[in-house]
C-alpha cells in the first residue's frame, strides 16, 4: 500500500500531481493546500512519500515537510516546484523537479523512491 500527500496550493494542479501518482502506483491520496494543512493530514494518516511544490499561498512546502520529518518521521519526497532556485531545505532527502511537470520523469522517480 502507498499513501501520498500532495501539497500543492493550486487545485487544479494538485489534481493533476494526483493523478499521476494514481498511475504511479498510489492507493490513497491526501491533498493540503497549506503548510498547516499538509502537516495535520500527515499526523491523520502518515504519508508513504509526499509531493510539494515549494512556495504556497500560505506556508511554505519544505517547511511543512520539515515539520512532518520531526513530528512522523521521514519519507521520501519530490519536490515540484516553478521555482527550482527557492527549495530550500529540498536538497536533501527530496528530489527536486521543476514545472511544467514531465509526467514520465515524475513516474520514474516515484517509482524508484517507493521501490527503495
Amino acid at each position: 500500500m502507498c499513501h501520498v500527500l500532495v501539497i500543492e496550493d493550486e487545485w487544479l494542479l494538485a489534481e493533476y500531481i494526483s493523478d499521476i501518482a494514481e498511475r504511479a502506483g498510489a492507493i490513497s491520496i491526501d491533498t493540503a493546500m497549506t503548510e498547516a494543512e499538509a502537516i495535520e493530514a500527515a499526523e491523520g494518516h502518515k504519508p508513504d512519500i509526499i509531493l510539494s511544490d515549494v512556495v504556497l499561498a500560505k506556508g511554505e512546502g519544505p517547511q511543512a515537510v520539515q515539520t512532518i520529518f520531526a513530528r512522523c518521521g521521514e519519507v521520501p519526497v519530490i519536490f515540484i516546484t516553478g521555482t527550482p532556485a527557492d527549495c530550500h531545505p529540498c536538497n536533501p532527502p527530496g528530489v527536486v523537479m521543476g514545472k511544467p511537470i514531465d509526467e514520465r520523469r515524475m513516474i520514474a522517480a516515484f517509482r524508484e523512491m517507493m521501490a527503495a
